[in-house]
């Protein structure tokens, strides 16, 4: 990961950018995509080169009014807006919050009680760190189920199961962007990344990309090997106890072919769970 984060972003927020969608007109050959540096600083009324240096790492603590500036010259939402901020050293609270990897029993009951619907807890770098019975069973095709990203680029059973893969490619870097907002040196994080930078080039162009969302509610588009196709809705719940972990509760539309199959998809994992009957031996 590089040193210049702030920088990075910027940069390529702003290639990301043509002139036409910032309502301004195109002079010129453009030698490069997107923006030019002095366009986001007249979009964000300041000096040309105080922006250069932004994007070069020369100046890395700009004021919360530069931020707002930039965030609306650059088209930023809600989620790339706080990234920006925290890479700045500007977020509300500046502290990386420390991330626990246990989740208590609390929360593991809650998830238990839920027998029809898939429950998983995440943590920051999409570690999964305790699922019900039904998310197993549902991340079966994987060997083994232990982190989204990795599961997504490294395991040859990622792009089977995610029908949409290349919509869960991008959010799923999307997510670990917004990460390493909040802690770029946590050292999982930086080990991740550069596990999928160097053994995937499609995690590396996205990862160059700097684009940032958070988990709230997305629709999944999946194929397991036992049931067939399933289309899930999921929703994030913050963990208020454990700072950066995530529950992650996964629901089919009532009565469709999707509840269906979750209905079967209990019935299989609960039959390979139980233990064989060795009394007639």
């Amino acid at each position: 990961m590089a040193d210049n984060e702030l920088g990075d972003f910027l940069r390529a927020r702003r290639s990301g950018l043509r002139p036409e969608d910032v309502g301004m007109a195109t002079y010129g050959v453009r030698r490069v995509a997107g923006l030019r540096r002095e366009e986001v600083a007249v979009l964000a009324g300041m000096n040309a080169d105080y922006y250069t240096r932004l994007e070069q790492g020369r100046e890395r603590h700009p004021s919360p009014q530069v931020l707002d500036a930039l965030s609306r010259a650059l088209h930023l939402d809600a989620d790339a807006r706080a990234h920006l901020y925290r890479l700045a050293g500007a977020a509300p609270n500046e502290r990386p919050d420390q991330i626990r990897d246990t989740v208590g029993p609390a929360l593991r009951q809650l998830m238990d009680g839920y027998p029809n619907t898939p429950a998983f807890v995440v943590n920051r770098t999409l570690d999964i760190l305790a699922a019900n019975a039904l998310a197993e069973a549902l991340f079966s095709p994987f060997e083994p189920a232990d982190n989204l990203a990795r599961m997504t680029f490294l395991d040859p059973a990622g792009r089977h199961f995610y029908t949409r893969w290349n919509w869960a490619a991008q959010a799923t870097v999307a997510n670990l962007r917004q990460a390493a907002g909040f802690d770029p040196g946590h050292p999982r994080l930086r080990e991740l990344v550069r596990i999928l930078t160097e053994q995937s080039g499609e995690f590396a162009a996205l990862w160059s990309a700097h684009d940032v969302r958070g988990k709230t509610r997305d629709a999944k588009h999946l194929m397991h090997p036992d049931v067939g196709p399933l289309v899930l809705t999921y929703q994030a719940f913050d963990v208020r106890d454990a700072p950066g972990q995530q529950l992650i509760i996964y629901h089919a539309e009532p009565g469709s072919p999707s509840a269906q199959a979750l209905t079967l998809l209990g019935s299989i994992g609960a039959t390979r769970r139980q233990p064989l009957d060795r009394s007639a031996d």
